[in-house]
């Protein structure tokens, strides 16, 4: 898709090209002088179709002035997508924030994701998958993080079907069970009860991984203690 006209209101932009400078700071870029002053910047491989001496009207300023905001809005939605995986909607909204008109922004958005740099289900599993690593979380906790990230609830359903909300559950709670090792029964339940809980866990997984995480304490203390060979 072709990145759409911008009007720039109505205001006379028509000239003659008497410069074509290669940006200092940067050497993608080139700096466009009609009659003597800077009127605006394009991509270099835009400027490769420009001389000194062409004289622009009112429309073809505005359809250069189109194509630039496009590749600069482009190369800023591929330095963002370089750091991680970012959904549809955390591209659009640090678009329009650079300034973008939504034009642009809409325009780069279909762009991305032709080119398989967006995919929102791909952006799902992905962060599903980090959050089983570093921080594991229960279906309703993963559920609220993907809709603020702009994931529509079908894509959630279909990825959040694939997890195994016990072994999520087991694993979150391992990390702090042995802190509790030394607590009473109640007190233990208490905390681990309450920590699977702020994750978003399910009760009937909870009491369940719970009770099984307790016992298996238990156990290992059983098998820790030292023989009392006077008995």
């Amino acid at each position: 898709m072709c990145p759409g006209l911008v009007v720039f209101n109505g205001r006379d932009m028509a000239g003659t090209i008497t410069a074509l400078h290669v940006q200092k700071r940067d050497k993608q870029r080139v700096n466009v002088y009609l009659d003597g002053e800077f009127a605006f910047g394009v991509p270099i491989d835009v400027a490769a179709t420009l001389h000194t001496g062409q004289w622009l009207s009112d429309e073809e300023i505005e359809r250069l002035k189109a194509l630039d905001a496009y590749a600069r809005a482009r190369d800023l939605a591929f330095n963002y997508l370089a750091v991680r995986p970012r959904s549809t909607m955390e591209v659009r909204i640090y678009l329009r924030r650079k300034g973008f008109d939504e034009q642009t922004v809409e325009s780069v958005i279909q762009r991305l994701e032709e080119l398989e740099y967006l995919n929102d289900e791909a952006f799902a599993r992905f962060w599903i998958e980090e959050r089983e690593r570093f921080r594991p979380r229960g279906p309703m906790a993963l559920r609220h993080e993907l809709r603020q990230k702009g994931i529509t609830p079908e894509i959630i359903d279909k990825v959040l079907a694939d997890v195994n909300v016990e072994v999520s559950a087991r694993r979150a709670l391992a990390s702090r069970a042995r802190r509790w090792a030394h607590l009473d029964e109640q007190a233990f339940r208490k905390k681990a009860q309450d920590f699977l809980a702020r994750r978003g866990f399910p009760y009937d997984v909870i009491r369940d991984v719970v009770t099984d995480m307790w016992e298996a304490l238990q156990t290992e203390d059983e098998r820790s203690k030292p023989w009392d060979l006077d008995m």
